[in-house]
């Protein structure tokens, strides 16, 4: 898997984003990728595999109380975004999702083919 460092075509989504850091773990059997998105609500949280493209969008959402408004705001942009290209071992068709505590964890397996298999010895 890498990140994709060209702009993106995809025209619906002109605006800056910020990166959110990501954590990739490889094993045998895939990978398991972890996303920081804080500020961002499920409902407002995007995956598209399209291809061998993988792409995590969210918006954040602030609430503040009636009447109130920030004075000061160190993130200025109101998204995450990031792509990424998955390799051919990856099978895209099988991800698993879990989005707890503005943390996105996503498992990827290895398609079977490209998975580790122990081969039996017969003893003859």
């Amino acid at each position: 898997m890498s990140e994709k460092t060209t702009a993106s075509s995809d025209t619906s989504r002109k605006e800056a984003a910020i990166l959110p850091p990501v954590d990739v773990i490889e094993d045998s059997a895939g990978i398991t990728l972890y996303a920081d998105l804080p500020g961002v609500p499920k409902d407002r949280l995007s995956l598209q595999i399209e291809s061998d493209t993988l792409t995590l969008e969210g918006d954040v959402v602030l609430d503040f109380p009636e009447g109130m408004e920030a004075n000061h705001a160190e993130v200025s942009l109101p998204s995450y975004r990031r792509v990424f290209t998955l390799s051919k071992e990856l099978d895209g068709n099988k991800v698993l999702a879990e989005f707890k505590n503005g943390v996105l964890k996503l498992r990827i397996p290895k398609v079977d083919h490209a998975q580790t298999r122990k081969v039996e010895i017969k003893v003859l």
